[in-house]
């Protein structure tokens, strides 16, 4: 048997609108783990305000200010995002799996990994990263079964992640597009859900 079925890794998970917790409103969430022992995931659609990726190089020290400016274009574009409500502090870079780190990226999807190292954040600045990532402030987790209570108790949906919905700069309308990848108008959704 397969020790990965029924589990989403992978995935991403789409908040519904009865979702008790507003730090989840209209979320998607890309899972990065999930298995018996839990699930950890990264929020894909929730800028973090006045932070630039460029910014936190700088205060990092990985780039000396006044050389920014001649950052390749790839890590200009790095969006920088609200990750999750967990370590927020602490930053973790979802990217294309065409760079790794032995012993310090994991395989999280088909052609998606997760790094949270400084080296991975040199990596880009040198124009020597991954070709697509987004870096998190913070994570999503959930203890054992608890992920599974919620989607039972319709807090969730999930779809298939691709690089589109995790990558592209158009981050106000990732939330649309995740529901829509399942068949439906976003517009259907009410916080009323019944059971069959």
């Amino acid at each position: 048997m397969d020790r990965t079925e029924g589990y989403l890794e992978g995935q991403c998970l789409i908040a519904m609108p009865q979702m008790g917790d507003e730090r989840f409103n209209r979320a998607v969430v890309f899972l990065c783990a999930h298995s018996e022992e839990g699930a950890m995931g990264i929020v894909v659609n929730k800028p973090a305000k006045n932070v630039s990726f460029v910014d936190l190089l700088t205060q990092l020290g990985v780039v000396e200010e006044e050389n920014a400016i001649r950052l390749p274009a790839a890590a200009r574009n790095v969006a920088v995002h609200n990750g999750g409500p967990v370590e927020t502090g602490r930053g973790f870079v979802l990217h294309t799996s065409d760079f790794m780190l032995k012993e310090a990226t994991l395989v999280a999807g088909d052609n998606v990994c997760l790094t949270a190292t400084v080296e991975i954040l040199r990596a880009i600045a040198h124009g020597s990263g991954p070709s697509q990532a987004l870096l998190a402030l913070g994570y999503a987790g959930w203890a054992p079964g608890q992920l599974e209570a919620e989607i039972a108790g319709n807090g969730w949906l999930h779809c298939a992640a691709d690089h589109d919905l995790l990558f592209d700069m158009d981050v106000a309308s990732k939330y649309e597009r995740a529901v829509k990848k399942l068949g439906f108008d976003p517009q259907v959704l009410s916080s009323a859900a019944g059971h069959a």
